[in-house]
C-alpha cells in the first residue's frame, strides 16, 4: 500500500521562516495543527509530533532518534530536552497536593503584562501567597513586609565587601556525559546572575515546590552562557524571569513552552521525518546517484550505436530497460534513498549506532530520563569514541556499511510511494527518448 502518487516528503524549514511569529500566534496554530488528521505536509498522522512524543512509533522514527537527531545533526538537542522536562513538570506539579500547589499560584497573562509594565524594579510579593501566609507563623518574621506583616522569605542585602562575584554555571556543573544534579547552591548563585543580568533580584520563595528544581533550570536553559542555553528573546528571557520571581507553577514557563514546542513541530520534526526516509548515509547515496548516471550515459550510447548501425528500429527499444534502471536509481538517490536498500526494506544504521552494544541502549534510555534532562552536562558529542573510529572507515566500507531492518509501517509506505513515483517517473522519460530515437532515420554506418 503506498500514499497518492502526488506524495511529497517534507520540505526542509530554515529557523528564519517561522521566527518572526510571535508566542501567541505560535500558540494559537500549534493547537489548531497539533489536531489535525490525515497526511499533512508530507507527514501521515501515524508519524506525527504527538505520535512520536508518546512513544506511538517505531524505530527509526522514537523519540530517542529525535533527540539523536537533533543532538547529531541539527545541533538543538536542548529543545527537546527542556520539551520533555516541561511536560513531566506539569504533570509532577498536576500530582501535588493542593496545599503545595497553593503556594506557587498559576501565573495569569494579566500578571505577565503588569510585571512587563514595571519594567523589572524589584520584586512584589505575590497577592495570593500573601493571603496564604497572613495570620501564620511565617508572617512574624524579619524582613520585608507582606501586607503590612514581616516577610520571612526576605534576605537582607549581603554588603558590597561581602558579596561574591557569582560563578560560571561550569563551576557547579558536572563534566559532559555526566548526568548528576549540578549543586544548588551553584544553581541559585548562577540563577541570581541571570536575574541580575535582566535588572531584577532574586528573592524566592523557597516554601514553593520545586523552587530548587526551578533554579536548576535556570542554570541549565536560561541564564547566559548555559550548556544547554535556549533560543529566547530579551524580552522572552525576562518575561520568564518574573514569573519564576513569583512562582513556580508550570503557566510561569508557559511562554517559552509555546516557542519551543511550535519550533519542535514546524521546523524539527518536519525536518526528522525527511531525514529519516533516507535510507542510505552519504557516500551510499552518492554512490547511487553515480550509478544511476552510469546507466543512463550507457543507455544513450547504446541507442546511439544502434541507430547508426544497420541494425531495425525495434532493436532501440532495448536500451528502455537500462534507462528506467538508470532515471529510477538516481531520481530515488535524489531524495536520499537506495533503491537496493529499499528492496530489502532496510537502512543503514546511523555513525552513533555503528559502534554500540545492547548495554548502550540502556544508556540512551538514561540520556531521556529526568535526571538528565535537569543536568548541565553539555550536548556536545565532539569527545564520543565512534567519532574517531567512523573516521578511520574507508570509503568504500561505508558505502556498504552494516544494515538493520525498517520497523516502523508509516515510514516503508512513504519510502513505497516514493519508489513508485521513481519508476513511474523514469518509465515516462525513457519511453519519450526510446521514442525520439526510432524517429531518427538509420545511420547506415556500420
Amino acid at each position: 500500500m503506498v500514499y497518492s502518487l502526488t506524495y511529497r516528503r517534507p520540505s526542509y524549514v530554515t529557523s528564519s521562516s517561522s521566527s518572526s511569529i510571535d508566542g501567541d500566534e505560535k500558540q494559537r496554530r500549534s493547537s489548531l495543527e497539533s489536531g489535525s488528521s490525515g497526511l499533512s505536509a508530507g507527514i501521515p498522522e501515524a508519524l506525527s509530533f504527538d505520535k512520536i512524543i508518546s512513544g506511538g512509533v517505531c524505530p527509526p522514527c522514537t523519540v530517542r532518534d529525535f533527540m539523536n537527531y537533533l543532538k547529531y545533526i541539527e545541533y538543538s538537542a536542548e529543545n527537546l530536552q527542556f520539551f520533555l522536562w516541561y511536560r513531566d513538570y506539569v504533570a509532577r506539579f498536576e500530582n501535588l497536593p493542593a496545599s503545595e500547589q497553593a503556594l506557587s499560584p498559576e501565573w495569569t497573562q494579566a500578571q505577565a503584562e503588569a510585571e512587563a509594565a514595571r519594567g523589572g524594579r524589584g520584586k512584589q510579593t505575590n497577592p495570593q501567597v500573601s493571603e496564604i501566609l497572613n495570620g501564620t507563623d511565617f508572617a512574624d518574621g524579619q524582613g520585608g513586609k507582606i501586607d503590612g506583616q514581616a516577610d520571612p522569605f526576605h534576605t537582607p542585602a549581603r554588603s558590597s565587601t561581602s558579596v561574591d562575584k557569582p560563578r560560571a554555571p561550569s563551576e557547579y556543573a558536572s563534566s559532559a556525559g555526566d548526568h548528576t544534579f549540578a549543586s544548588s547552591q551553584g544553581a541559585k548563585s548562577v540563577a541570581s546572575q541571570a536575574f541580575g543580568d535582566a535588572g531584577m533580584k532574586w528573592q524566592p520563595f523557597t516554601m514553593q515546590p520545586y523552587r530548587d528544581e526551578i533554579s536548576r533550570i535556570i542554570t541549565v536553559y536560561i541564564a547566559d552562557g548555559a550548556h544547554r542555553q535556549l533560543n529566547l528573546s530579551a524580552r522572552e528571557k525576562q518575561a520568564l524571569l518574573h514569573a519564576l520571581q513569583n512562582t513556580t507553577h508550570p503557566s510561569a514557563f508557559q511562554g517559552i513552552a509555546n516557542t519551543v514546542e511550535f519550533s519542535l513541530r514546524k521546523q524539527a520534526h518536519p525536518n526528522f521525518i525527511r531525514w529519516t526516509i533516507c535510507n542510505g548515509n552519504r557516500p551510499r547515496v552518492i554512490f547511487a546517484r553515480g550509478l544511476g548516471i552510469f546507466c543512463i550515459v550507457a543507455g544513450f550510447i547504446a541507442d546511439l550505436l544502434i541507430t547508426l548501425s544497420h541494425a531495425g528500429r525495434a532493436w532501440r527499444v532495448l536500451p528502455i530497460i537500462i534507462w528506467i534502471l538508470g532515471f529510477a536509481t538516481l531520481f530515488a538517490a535524489m531524495k536520499g534513498m537506495c533503491v537496493v536498500l529499499h528492496g530489502l526494506h532496510h537502512r543503514h544504521l546511523r555513525p552513533w549506532e555503528l559502534f554500540s552494544d545492547d548495554a548502550d541502549g540502556m544508556i540512551s534510555e538514561k540520556a531521556m530520563s529526568h535526571d538528565s534532562l535537569v543536568s548541565s552536562s553539555t550536548n556536545s558529542f565532539e569527545d564520543e569514541p565512534w567519532i574517531p573510529k567512523y573516521k578511520k572507515r574507508n570509503i568504500i566500507r561505508k558505502i556498504f556499511d552494516r544494515q538493520i531492518w525498517i520497523d516502523e509501517p508509516a515510514l516503508r509506505q512513504i519510502q513505497d510511494t516514493i519508489f513508485l513515483q521513481s519508476i513511474l517517473g523514469a518509465f515516462v522519460i525513457s519511453a519519450v527518448i526510446v521514442g525520439i530515437f526510432c524517429a531518427v532515420p538509420h545511420g547506415n554506418l556500420f
